[in-house]
């Protein structure tokens, strides 16, 4: 059996020779696979309106994966009860999907941090096309480790973000201290429901973490345990596992479509050692998914007044 402790990165790279990251190095990681895997994205999950590198939330009335994809901002948006005027953070903000949703449909101004400077160039062009440039920001920061004044911001904002801190504490610390009091902290992601798995179950963790370049997972209890630690209040957590498998299962799906042209290119070295770990995410969470070893959650907590 394998146990999955949290706090600890394991990722594994033959690179790496059996060292652990520096938490430098992890976010050079996390680069260069948002980086590597941007057209596979582009030409099998996002379009230019949803702008999305996230699960899609899907509910009555949603009829496509574009419709979902945009649905989870608005569920968000409505479980933070984000107003017009108020300032979000959005912590991970990818090519700005969540910031511009935001500024169009809620009215709020929105700045996104993420350590891939290519996506704050996708992003602040993204924003031009959708005529929210004035309402939005994008910088390169680490959503651990901002540079921003105290008790700035109304909403710290993480969709399928906060996974990326190997000590997801580190992250919970740095929103309480930028939000102001009485602020939220919305967050929503993959939870694993178990910390030990036999070797097959351990190898699709892997090939997640790996592919995804993410270090560890907490549980939903964690989670909560975390962010209760470093002062928050009010933790409500909203499962929505059922509301994710359709995007889990058409992922799964995407990947089978796709398999004898991935074996062709990775056999003729026309695929990034980035995008074939990729591949292998889109099989192995949908193990994690549809035989219960993982949940999906939304989490929303307030700093005290």
């Amino acid at each position: 059996m394998h146990y999955l402790e949290p706090n600890k990165d394991y990722r594994t790279d033959s690179l790496r020779k059996g060292a652990a990251f520096s938490e430098a190095e992890i976010r050079v990681d996390t680069v260069k696979h948002y980086d590597d895997c941007y057209w596979d994205y582009r030409t099998a999950w996002f379009n230019s309106e949803n702008l999305a590198l996230h699960y899609g939330y899907w509910e009555e009335g949603i009829k496509t994966h574009s419709q979902a994809l945009l649905n989870k901002n608005r569920i968000m948006c409505a479980t933070a009860d984000i107003k017009p005027g108020d300032h979000v953070l959005d912590a991970g903000c990818g090519i700005g999907g969540s910031s511009i949703w935001l500024a169009k449909n809620a009215g709020c101004r929105a700045t996104g941090v993420t350590v891939s400077a290519q996506q704050v160039e996708h992003a602040r062009r993204n924003a031009v096309r959708h005529g929210v440039a004035d309402k939005v920001d994008f910088q390169v920061a680490d959503f651990c480790r901002t540079s921003f004044p105290d008790a700035s911001f109304d909403v710290v904002w993480a969709v399928e973000s906060s996974c990326y801190a190997t000590d997801k504490r580190d992250f919970f610390r740095e929103a309480y201290r930028v939000l102001k009091p009485g602020g939220t902290l919305i967050a929503c992601d993959g939870f694993p429901t178990r910390r030990e798995f036999n070797d097959e179950e351990w190898q699709a963790i892997m090939d997640c973490l790996n592919g995804w370049a993410v270090p560890n997972l907490s549980t939903v209890d964690e989670f909560q345990q975390g962010m209760e630690e470093c002062g928050f209040e009010q933790v409500q957590v909203t499962e929505a596992t059922r509301e994710t498998l359709p995007s889990s299962r058409r992922m799964y799906m995407t990947a089978l479509w796709t398999y004898p042209m991935q074996i062709a290119m990775q056999t003729l070295g026309l695929r990034k050692k980035a995008q074939t770990a990729n591949f292998k995410v889109a099989l192995a969470q949908w193990k994690l998914f549809n035989e219960g070893l993982t949940r999906y959650c939304l989490f929303r907590s307030t700093k005290p007044l």
